[in-house]
Formats: structure tokens, sequence, C-alpha cells
């Protein structure tokens, strides 16, 4: 186990980096961040910054030297940088497996498959020809997605009919993969956590409300059966336990009428719809990945009180003196600059005590 007044490092300088910083000081570490960003909401609440390209060879080095651990804070970050800290002799948590498959969208569900979780139907698009095929098979509606680089509703294509299908792959721009449409009854995500020692810990499953491809709302408890729960508990135990992972995962599932659960995808981090679990559980997702890292026992994950959490997208957080003033918020900014148009810039979560 990592003693108290060790340093972490943390890949990526955005927002799940700084409330990743805040839990590490609780308890009592430091945190050094690697970024490409001048000027990042995570740097400016840690104790150290590297400001490079992830593929800079040298400044990994030094930045591996500088830490105890690695971990990252989103996923796209270049595979070589992962595997370039591993040859300078970091610890590395999760896996750079775990982290590659993540990254491509048929990958990831490859891998899913693999496991006998249930996906969408699918197939790799690389020409007009392969879309033509794939349309022609699995019909529409459809979606065409970029293979990586993908978030938040960037790098989709809506196809509503076999007509919409003409000249996508040129507009997307990059190899892709189609998905067949899922008319699913609600969405929802399961976090969990691995140790070192392979205990896993798993939080209540949450109910999510998308808007424009970007999380807006989280409620808790999920309006499903107690079986949807289990089942999604058992998928995420074979993704853990297949990559030997170590910290929080997260894997997204949409929700059949008939009840059964087809994988969208997984966050091989901490995760947005997991932002409640830092007033609404004993251990918030953050403190639990940097437990899991440091080699700690994992927090109890106990969901104290209903949740509504909200996303603050763009100019949404200009309402902050308002969600200030009310006494059943719990308000939380990142620190952004720029509220750009589909920016996250905070959340905002109310309790419903039980």
């Amino acid at each position: 186990m990592l003693k108290p007044g060790s340093t972490i490092g943390i890949l990526g300088g955005g927002q799940l980096g700084r409330m990743l910083a805040h839990a590490a000081q609780q308890l009592g570490f430091d945190i050094c961040i690697f970024t490409d960003e001048d000027d990042s909401p995570a740097a400016r609440v840690s104790a150290q910054t590297f400001v490079a390209d992830y593929r800079d060879a040298q400044a990994l080095a030094a930045f591996a030297k500088r830490v105890d651990v690695v971990t990252t804070e989103f996923e796209n970050v270049p595979a070589e940088t992962a595997q370039a800290l591993i040859d300078a002799g970091a610890l590395v948590r999760p896996s750079s497996q775990a982290l590659a498959i993540a990254q491509d969208r048929f990958d990831e569900k490859s891998f899913f498959n693999a496991q006998g979780i249930a996906t969408p139907r699918f197939a790799a698009i690389a020409s007009q020809a392969d879309l033509d095929t794939a349309i022609a098979d699995m019909g529409a509606p459809a979606i065409l997605k970029t293979r990586r680089l993908g978030y938040d509703g960037r790098g989709q294509i809506r196809i509503k009919t076999k007509a919409d299908a003409q000249g996508a792959y040129a507009q997307l721009g990059a190899p892709g993969i189609l998905e067949a449409f899922c008319p699913f009854e609600r969405e929802v995500s399961i976090i969990a956590a691995r140790g070192e020692d392979g205990a896993v810990a798993f939080y209540d499953l949450c109910e999510n409300e998308h808007a424009g491809g970007i999380l807006s709302r989280t409620v808790l408890p999920a309006d499903v059966k107690d079986d949807v729960a289990a089942r999604g508990r058992d998928a995420v135990k074979k993704v853990l336990d297949a990559f030997d992972y170590v910290g929080v995962l997260t894997i997204e599932f949409f929700v059949m009428p008939n009840g059964a659960l087809v994988a969208n995808e997984m966050a091989p981090r901490v995760h947005n719809s997991g932002h409640w679990t830092i007033e609404g559980a004993l251990t918030s997702q953050f403190e639990q990945h940097i437990r899991a890292v440091a080699g700690w026992p994992l927090g109890p994950t106990t969901r104290v009180a209903g949740i509504e959490m909200l996303n603050l997208i763009g100019d949404d957080a200009d309402t902050w003196p308002t969600l200030a003033a009310d006494p059943e918020a719990r308000l939380h900014l990142y620190g952004k600059r720029d509220a750009r148009t589909g920016r996250k810039m905070g959340h905002v979560t109310k309790l419903k005590l039980r």
C-alpha cells in the first residue's frame, strides 16, 4: 500500500482529475498532473504539473520518476503513452490493455461479446461500400460512429433511413462502426471498483438521461427490477476480472422493454454518472479510485439518500448564484474559464433523505 505522502500521477487535466485530486488530498497524497493543456482545471489544485505532448518520451520519463503510481482521468490518452510510462518503470493502473480496448468502439464491443455480454449488432466500416453492405444487412435506423475519439455525442451520424447512408462515410471522415438501433426503455450505468487484492465494490445502479449525446441528469434509485441490477453487476465483474483491473470502471447499458441489458460502452475511469457519490455515498467514486490505485482497501459504497444529479452544460453554469442559495443543492464548479456550448462546466446534486 502506498503511504500517505506518496505521489499519485494523473494523465489528463480535466474536471475528473480535479475531483480525483481533491479525494487524494483528503487521504494525504500529493497529485502530479500530466496534460497537454495549459491552465487545466486539475493542475490548479495539484502539487505539480507537467505540460507536454502525450508522446513526449523525455517528459513522460521525468513524470514517471516523480510519481509512485499513474492513473488516468480520460481514456483517450495515446496507447503508447501508457507503454512509455511502463517502460520508464512506472506502475500504471488501470491496465494499458483496458485503456486500449476502450479507445476503439469496435474492439470494445467485440470484447463485450467475447465475455458473453450482449451489445447492439455492429459492423466495422472502412469505406462507403462497407457501410452500404452493413445497412443492407442491419437496416435502418442505425448509428454510424467513429471507432476512436468520440465522446459526448461527437463523431456520430444518425442514419434514419437507408437513403441517409449515402455519403455518410465521407461525412464521418474516419474509420467507423455501424451500430443497429436499440429500442431501449431507459439508459443506466453501473460503477464499480476493483482493488489490488481482487475485491470488488459496486455502487447502486444509476438511471441516466442524455440531451444531445451528453449526460444531463442522473437519478437514483433507478426504476428497474432488482434482477436487472444484479445482471449488470455480473457483467461488470466479468470485465473487471478479465483485465485484472485495478480502479473504478463504469459500463453504460440500455435496458430493453423485456428487461434485457445491452451494453453500450465502458469507461475505464471515474464517470460523470457517479458524481453523486461525493455527497450521496459513504465513499465517493473519486476516493474509491484513489484507494484502489494506491493499494488501499476499498471503502463502503452505501447510498445515503435518493439522488438527482444535474450536469451544468455551457451557460447553465451562470445559474450558480441561484444554485448556491438552494439549501438542497450541492454545487460543484470545475474552474473552466470559458462556458462553451456543450462543455461540462459543473454539476449539482440534490439529496432526498430517506
